[in-house]
C-alpha cells in the first residue's frame, strides 16, 4: 500500500513537471506574479510592525502624532497592498491561461488521434468513452494547474518568511515553525487518503457519461421496447455510486479542511503566548511580535494552496490515465506519394486477392476476394447477411485496409495515394444515414463552396428535389438532430445528394436506398447512369428492382466471390442467389 502511494506521488510530480514543460512561459509569469504576492505578503507584516513601532506606539506614548507620519504609514500600507493586487491578478490570469491552453492542446491532440486512427480502432471503443476522454478526462488532467503557481509562490513566501522570522527572533521562529512539518505531514496523509477516492470518482464520472450517451443514442430502442424503467434504473444505480464516491471525497475534505485551517492558527497562538513573555522581559519588541504573529495568520492560505495541488493530483492522474491510451494508440492509416487520376467520368476499380479479419476474430470476414468494375458501369454486390458486403464496401473507399491483397483505383493501390485523394475520387453512402442538426443546404454542402444550382442538381439525381421544395423554407429548412423531422427515405436521399454533389468518380452505396420505394430507387439509379459523366457505381443490394438495373452482379457468400455475371445469368446458375433474390422480392412481380 505504501509503495502504491509513493508511486502516486512520484507520478503526480512527473505530471506536474509535464505541464510546466509544455507551458513554460505562462508558468514562469504566473510564478513571478505569485512570488510578488508572497513577497508583498511578508512585506505587509513588516510594514505593519514598523508602523506599530514608529507611529502607533509613539503616538500612544506622546499623545500626539504628525500628518507626515500618518501619510507615510498609509502610503507604505497602500503601496504594498497594490503590489499584492498585481500579484494576485497576474497569478490568476497566467495560471488560467496555462490551464486552458493545456486543456485545449490536449483536446486537439485527442481529436487529432480520433481522426488519424482507423475505423477499426473506433469500433472497439464506445462513443461515450471517447467523448469522456476528449472532455471531462482532459479537463481533470489539468485541473490542478490553477492553484499550482500559487503553491510554488507559497514555497517562495515560506522561504522568505523563515529567513525573516529567524532574523527577527530565532526563539519565537523555532516555536512557530513547529507547525510547518505538521502542515506538510497532514497534506501528505490527506493526499494519500484522497488518491483512491478521487480515482474512483473520476472513473464513475466517465461511466455515468457513457451510460447517459448510450441511453440517449438508443432512445428509439429504449422506447419501442419499453425499457425506460430499466434504463432509468441502470443510470440511477451508477449515479448513486458516483454520489457515494463524491460523498466519500467530501468526508475526507470535511475532516482535513478544519485541521489545515487550525494548524496555522495554533502556531499563531503559540507565538503570541511565548512572544508576550519575551516582550515583557525586553528580549524582543512589540512590533516584532506583531509582525511574526501577522505572518502566521497570512500563511494559512498559501499553505492550503499546496494542499489543493496535492489533493487535485489523484484526480488529474485518473483523468490522464484515461487520456494516455488514446494518445499512445497505434494503427494510423498510412498514405503514399501518388496522386489519383485527374480525368473525369467513372473510375476503374479492381479488388485483387483481398483478405480481411475483424480484430481477433477466428474466422476471416473476406477471403481471397477478386473482381473488377469497368469505369462508368454499375455493379451490384449481393449476398446473404454476414457475407462481408459492408466490409467490402468500406474497403473500396478505404475506411479500412485489407490484411492481404489490394484495392485498385484506376490501377493504383489506394494505399499508395496521398491523403485526401481517395475521398476526392470516391463517395460512400451507408444504410444508416447521419444528418447534422443543420439546414438541408448545410447537410449537402458541409460548408464546401457548392452553388445552389449544384445542390439542386444533386437533389434531382437523388429524387429529393420535390420533397425539399415542399419544405417550409426549402434549402434553408433545418432538419433537426440526425434528421429527426424527415422520414427514413428522405434522410437517405439527402445523404445520397450529399455524395452526388461532389461528382465522385466512384460511388459506393451500402444498401443506401432501402428506405425508398422501388420506383424511386429505379429513378435514382437511372439518373446516376444517364448523367453526362456517369460515375462508377457499386451498390450493395437485396431488392430485385435494384439488382436488375446493374450491368453486372457479384455474388458474395461466406466472404468469397462465388459467382459473377448478369442478373439473369445468376438466377439461372446460382441457386443461393435465386433463393435470396426471390425472398426479398415477394411483393414484386415474380421472377
Amino acid at each position: 500500500m505504501a509503495r502504491r502511494r509513493d508511486a502516486v506521488v512520484r507520478r503526480g510530480l512527473r505530471h506536474v513537471l509535464r505541464g510546466i514543460v509544455e507551458q513554460p512561459g505562462m508558468f514562469t509569469l504566473a510564478v513571478v506574479a505569485s512570488s510578488i504576492y508572497g513577497a508583498m505578503t511578508v512585506a505587509s507584516a513588516y510594514v505593519i510592525g514598523e508602523v506599530t513601532d514608529r507611529v502607533l506606539l509613539p503616538s500612544f506614548a506622546d499623545g500626539v502624532t504628525t500628518a507626515a507620519a500618518l501619510s507615510l504609514a498609509a502610503a507604505a500600507i497602500i503601496g504594498v497592498a497594490l503590489l499584492k493586487i498585481v500579484g494576485i491578478l497576474g497569478r490568476r490570469l497566467f495560471a488560467g491561461i496555462m490551464s486552458y491552453r493545456l486543456q485545449a492542446d490536449y483536446r486537439r491532440r485527442v481529436t487529432r488521434q480520433y481522426l488519424r486512427l482507423p475505423l477499426s480502432w473506433h469500433q472497439r471503443h464506445p462513443t461515450g468513452q471517447l467523448l469522456s476522454n476528449a472532455n471531462s478526462d482532459v479537463e481533470a488532467s489539468w485541473f490542478f494547474v490553477a492553484p499550482l503557481p500559487f503553491a510554488v509562490g507559497a514555497l517562495v513566501m515560506i522561504a522568505i518568511t523563515v529567513v525573516a522570522l529567524f532574523l527577527t527572533d530565532p526563539l519565537i521562529a523555532l516555536v512557530g515553525l513547529v507547525v510547518f512539518p505538521l502542515v506538510f505531514l497532514v497534506n501528505v496523509v490527506y493526499s494519500q487518503m484522497m488518491s483512491p477516492r478521487m480515482q474512483r470518482a473520476q472513473q464513475l464520472r466517465a461511466e455515468v457519461s457513457e451510460i447517459a450517451h448510450e441511453s440517449f443514442d438508443a432512445a428509439l430502442v429504449v422506447k419501442t421496447l419499453g425499457r425506460e424503467a430499466a434504463e432509468t434504473e441502470r443510470f440511477g444505480a451508477r449515479a448513486a455510486e458516483l454520489r457515494d464516491g463524491l460523498v466519500a471525497v467530501g468526508r475526507v475534505r470535511g475532516l482535513f479542511d478544519p485541521m489545515m485551517e487550525a494548524l496555522p492558527n495554533l502556531g499563531t497562538l503559540a507565538v503570541l503566548l511565548i512572544g508576550a513573555g519575551r516582550v515583557a522581559d525586553g528580549s524582543t519588541d512589540a512590533g516584532s511580535l506583531v509582525s511574526i504573529a501577522y505572518l502566521f495568520t497570512l500563511l494559512a492560505l498559501p499553505i492550503r494552496a499546496i494542499g489543493w495541488v496535492l489533493a487535485d493530483l489523484p484526480r488529474a492522474l485518473a483523468g490522464f490515465d484515461r487520456v494516455t491510451p488514446v494518445l499512445e494508440a497505434t494503427g494510423e492509416t498510412p498514405y503514399g506519394p501518388e496522386s489519383a487520376a485527374t480525368t473525369t467520368g467513372g473510375a476503374a476499380v479492381a479488388v485483387a486477392g483481398v483478405d480481411f479479419t475483424f480484430g481477433d476474430a477466428a474466422t476471416p470476414t473476406l477471403r481471397d476476394v477478386t473482381f473488377d468494375v469497368r469505369a462508368g458501369t454499375t455493379v451490384a454486390v449481393v449476398g446473404p447477411t454476414g457475407s462481408g458486403k459492408s466490409t467490402l464496401a468500406g474497403l473500396l473507399v478505404r475506411l479500412v485496409d485489407p490484411a492481404d491483397g489490394t484495392v485498385l483505383l484506376d490501377g493504383v493501390d489506394v494505399r499508395r495515394l496521398r491523403e485526401g485523394q481517395v475521398s476526392a475520387q470516391a463517395a460512400f453512402v451507408a444504410q444508416g444515414t447521419f444528418l447534422f442538426d443543420d439546414t438541408v443546404r448545410g447537410n449537402i454542402t458541409l460548408d464546401e463552396p457548392f452553388s445552389d444550382d449544384d445542390v439542386r442538381a444533386a437533389l434531382r439525381i437523388a429524387a429529393a428535389d420535390e420533397f425539399v421544395a415542399a419544405l417550409p423554407e426549402g434549402l434553408d429548412t433545418r432538419v433537426g438532430e440526425r434528421g429527426a423531422t424527415l422520414s427514413g427515405g428522405q434522410r437517405q436521399r439527402l445523404a445520397l445528394a450529399r455524395a452526388v454533389v461532389r461528382r465522385p468518380r466512384l460511388l459506393v452505396l451500402d444498401d443506401a436506398t432501402s428506405a425508398v420505394d422501388p420506383s424511386v430507387e429505379a429513378r435514382i439509379l437511372d439518373a446516376l447512369r444517364d448523367s453526362d459523366e456517369p460515375s462508377t457505381v457499386v451498390v450493395i443490394a437485396y431488392r430485385q428492382a435494384t439488382i436488375a438495373l446493374a450491368d453486372e452482379v457479384v455474388w458474395l457468400e461466406d466472404g468469397q466471390v462465388l459467382a459473377r455475371g448478369t442478373h439473369e445469368q445468376l438466377l439461372d446458375e446460382v441457386p443461393g442467389y435465386a433463393a435470396l433474390v426471390r425472398a426479398y422480392s415477394q411483393t414484386e412481380v415474380p421472377v
